[in-house]
């Protein structure tokens, strides 16, 4: 099945030493608003999934990153979200610019990278593999 791509970040507060990660709030649609995420978009035609991640980042949040290894899914178009779309995400961390609210969020928090803190956010369902791959990833020491 082709899935439409989307691609996303696990932004860190430091890729060699990380101790945070930076999650957003969504505004929209009805059913995802209040709910917390990785922050990212669809891919434009011919971008590639490296590009569309920095491009979206710039949107969202006004941020320039630098990025790290890739939090691998199951599948290779990376996490399924539902039965049209895929996500791929990559470790980042930010290299100009303070994150904002610019577009599709209305709080940023940055959460200590530890299970009980990560739980204590009401994820987007199809977002909690991730979370616990991010986890094991930083654990591992493989964000860069």
């Amino acid at each position: 099945m082709a899935y439409k791509q989307i691609v996303a970040a696990a932004i860190l507060d430091s890729l060699s030493h990380p101790r945070k990660l930076l999650a957003a709030r969504r505004t929209s649609p009805p059913a995802l608003a209040g709910l917390w995420e990785f922050p990212g978009g669809k891919l434009e035609s011919g971008e590639s999934c490296e590009a569309g991640v920095a491009r979206e980042l710039v949107e969202e949040l006004g941020v320039e990153v630098m990025l790290g290894t890739e939090v691998f899914g199951p599948e290779p178009e990376g996490w399924v979200l539902n039965e049209h779309a895929a996500m791929r995400v990559w470790f980042a961390e930010i290299t100009d610019g303070t994150p904002d609210t610019l577009e599709d969020h209305d709080q940023l928090a940055w959460v200590e990278l530890d299970a009980e803190s990560l739980k204590a956010l009401d994820w987007i369902p199809a977002d909690l593999p991730i979370v616990h791959a991010v986890l094991a990833d930083t654990l591992a020491g493989a964000t860069r």
